[in-house]
């Protein structure tokens, strides 16, 4: 082992390189948060010219690894913490959130059994236990953090398939998918997050098992629509193994009528998964926790905690209403989670996810509920909603701008119209291009969607420290880019 990077050890020598090492990359993100750009504006090819992988034989030793992971990486990365940054679901991150990295990433803990993760294992079934009770699901533990909405999304189709076919008196654990499969259907709104269709891909049943239920002019699932298609199914001898309601779209911020939603599927004893990656947020909320109205009755739930929870990535969590439906993916490893250890009460957790090996990611929402206190953390998650409510009506008295569609959450659609005589394909061509322009200059990060078949701009506004006065500066900047653009 090279004297100038030992492994992490107890010895001077190693606690040592450990500070250098931390103090020399502490320095280089302070100096880089100063930057007065979003981004410093390369292009794709540019980067591809400029990365150059040249390993030396001998190693660089650390100060000069870290000297050119700042040179190559640090300094040509987008500043998320940046007010001009809006374009996605990526927060600006808690400082505490960091402070949390450091401990995680020192003891590197593994989630996968007791001995590997004592204290952490603790914390995170409390965590669990106390989100539990922030969504109205009886007391308990069953849930788990994950690596985000995709994967806990996975779990609760996959689970939902398994309920379902353990009601027939078969597992899929142990024998497989059997029957008719091309007859299985997944519901979910014309606006449910892509890893419905993803994760259905995943588990055998293809995208064709996902039937799209229509939406509102609000982007929610319409209730007519979602009976309708339940009925269909059932006419034509389908299987519904589950619907899944959203809280929370990705670029309207929709929340489905949860409580409708999940009264209608009891009639038919159909699993409900709330896919609130985004929109769960609002259970810290004071203001708008009455959105998530209803998210009590359904059979499990999505939460991510790096969108409006303001944490690093990654980290989010599954919870499940009953635990009697873990037993459906229980496995026991005698190396991990022994019959012997659960009988003598020993706190597992393998069983309970989809991975192995596990980051102790818990250990930064703990950090920050402990550092913000929940008046604190519910003002910064209400901002953003309220801010997108304010930027709307602002947007609807420009007389260049157009508001796409009220908001929900904390995202603004909007497009550039101005005065100019274009068809909607040429408007559509123009926001793209206003959207392209500005992240090339670096001056901007502003998002480029459609709603209704209508391209428009996307304001998400996660960042608690940004105004509308920042915004209105934003929005001058479109402007004048959509001016720069019909210039040329």
């Amino acid at each position: 082992m090279s004297d100038s990077n030992p492994i992490l050890f107890s010895s001077a020598q190693s606690i040592e390189a450990y500070q250098q090492a931390i103090e020399q990359s502490t320095q280089a993100v302070m100096q880089w948060l100063k930057q007065p750009e979003m981004y410093q504006g390369k292009t794709v090819a540019e980067l591809r010219d400029r990365i150059k992988l040249d390993f030396n034989p001998k190693g660089l030793g650390n100060e000069a690894a870290i000297e050119r992971a700042v040179e190559f990486f640090l300094k040509d990365s987008l500043s998320v913490h940046h007010p001009q940054c809006v374009a996605h679901l990526h927060c600006p991150s808690l400082v505490v959130s960091q402070a949390a990295e450091v401990l995680i990433n020192a003891t590197n803990q593994s989630m996968d059994s007791w001995d590997q993760s004592p204290s952490a294992t603790i914390i995170e079934i409390k965590l669990i236990e106390w989100l539990r009770t922030r969504v109205g699901y009886q007391a308990g533990d069953a849930g788990v953090f994950t690596s985000g909405g995709t994967q806990s999304n996975l779990m609760g189709l996959m689970l939902a398939r398994d309920a379902f076919f353990a009601r027939q008196g078969h597992s899929v654990q142990q024998d497989g998918l059997v029957g008719d499969l091309r007859k299985i259907r997944v519901l979910c709104s014309e606006n449910a997050h892509f890893s419905v269709q993803k994760n259905m891909a995943l588990m055998g049943l293809g995208y064709q098992s996902v039937v799209q239920v229509k939406t509102d002019e609000f982007s929610r699932m319409d209730l007519n629509d979602l009976a309708a298609k339940i009925e269909q199914c059932n006419a034509n001898g389908e299987q519904i193994l589950a619907i899944v309601a959203t809280a929370g779209t990705t670029d309207a911020g929709a929340i489905d009528p949860l409580r409708a939603i999940a009264e209608l599927a009891a009639k038919q004893n159909i699993w409900v998964h709330v896919d609130a990656a985004w929109g769960g947020a609002l259970l810290m909320s004071e203001q708008y926790r009455h959105y998530l109205d209803g998210i009590e009755l359904v059979d499990s739930v999505t939460l991510d905690f790096h969108k409006q929870f303001f944490q690093t990535i990654s980290c989010g969590a599954f919870l499940l209403k009953e635990a009697r439906h873990y037993e459906l993916m229980r496995y026991q490893a005698a190396y991990l989670n022994s019959e012997f250890d659960e009988e003598a009460g020993v706190p597992n957790l393998v069983s309970k996810s989809l991975q192995t090996t596990r980051r102790f990611d818990a250990l930064k929402l703990w950090m920050s509920l402990e550092a913000l206190g929940q008046e604190q953390y519910a003002a910064i998650i209400d901002h953003g909603v309220t801010l997108a409510q304010q930027v709307a009506a602002y947007v609807k008295e420009q007389p260049a701008l157009e508001l796409v569609m009220q908001p929900q959450l904390a995202s603004v659609l909007f497009r550039f119209r101005g005065q100019v005589q274009m068809d909607n394909a040429g408007i559509a061509l123009l926001n793209q291009k206003i959207g392209d322009a500005l992240l090339e200059s670096g001056r901007a990060n502003v998002g480029v969607t459609e709603h209704n078949g209508v391209t428009c701009l996307k304001l998400t506004l996660l960042n608690p420290t940004v105004t509308l006065e920042d915004i209105k500066v934003l929005l001058s900047l479109v402007e004048r880019t959509a001016q720069e653009v019909l210039a040329k």
